[in-house]
């Protein structure tokens, strides 16, 4: 069994494939100082939970941009596993050439969920992902990563808006009931859903002009489906898109 790990500022997914089956995934808050050895404690503890021993995982990749976080995972994997873990990073095989002028910068989570959109659509496509920030990336017709856009992302600003308001509230981000919000937690809402939604429409747009009108749009990330209902220029939105692209990047390199 094949265990994939994509670690962000703020979540970590994890998921174990059985060939090309996803058997269980979770999502958790990423703890930057979490070492090796409390890693296998709460693997084993998240394991357990669905029926999965630890003896049954025989493959490990992981993509981070957390720099911390992926040698512990590494040492983890050594350890507990006995098995090499496999670091999504310049020396190992994507099958997607970057074309961008700094490709050491792009994030190894934003190449891997743009390998599994290729891979879903054999053509120009775009990903958008809704992390700590929100990010959108370019494809190319030939499967090539173009570059993309960066945004802050919907938790960052709730908490600048609150913090820099005085008498705003922190809110949890749910569906607004209308566009015109009747008190303060709706108005932010309608704020935070409508305003990220027509963010995503017109970048969107945008892509499109210089890569070609009716390009797919793939949306990911832990709150895309808050949004996706709200933008027109989402076609689908896939929670998993990122470990699916690192089960495609771990089967190229053996």
């Amino acid at each position: 069994m094949l265990l994939t790990v994509d670690i962000g500022n703020t979540q970590t997914h994890i998921g174990c494939f059985s060939g090309s089956e996803l058997r269980a995934s979770w999502r958790l808050a990423t703890n930057a100082s979490v070492t090796a050895d409390e890693l296998a404690h709460l693997l084993s503890g998240l394991f357990s939970l669905r029926g999965i021993r630890f003896e049954e995982i025989d493959a490990a990749i992981v993509s981070s941009v957390v720099p911390r976080l992926g040698p512990e995972y590494t040492r983890m994997c050594g350890s507990y596993l006995e098995r090499e873990c496999l670091v999504v990073g310049p020396a190992i095989r994507t099958g997607m050439p970057v074309r961008t002028e700094t490709p050491h910068e792009v994030g190894a989570d934003r190449i891997v969920n743009s390998v599994a959109a290729y891979e879903r659509y054999a053509s120009a496509c775009i990903v958008v992902d809704f992390g700590t920030a929100i990010t959108y990336d370019a494809i190319s017709e030939q499967g090539e990563y173009l570059g993309g856009v960066i945004a802050p992302g919907i938790e960052i600003s709730i908490e600048a808006l609150a913090a820099r308001a005085a008498q705003i509230p922190v809110i949890e981000l749910a569906e607004p009931e209308a566009a015109i919000g009747r008190n303060t937690k709706q108005s932010i809402q309608a704020g935070i859903v409508h305003g990220f939604a027509a963010q995503v429409d017109g970048v969107v747009a945008r892509i499109r002009a210089e890569l070609g009108a009716g390009t797919p749009v793939v949306a990911t990330g832990g709150q895309a489906a808050a949004i996706a209902p709200f933008a027109e220029a989402i076609d689908e939105v896939d929670e998993l898109l990122t470990l699916t692209g690192l089960r495609v990047v771990w089967g190229r390199n053996q």
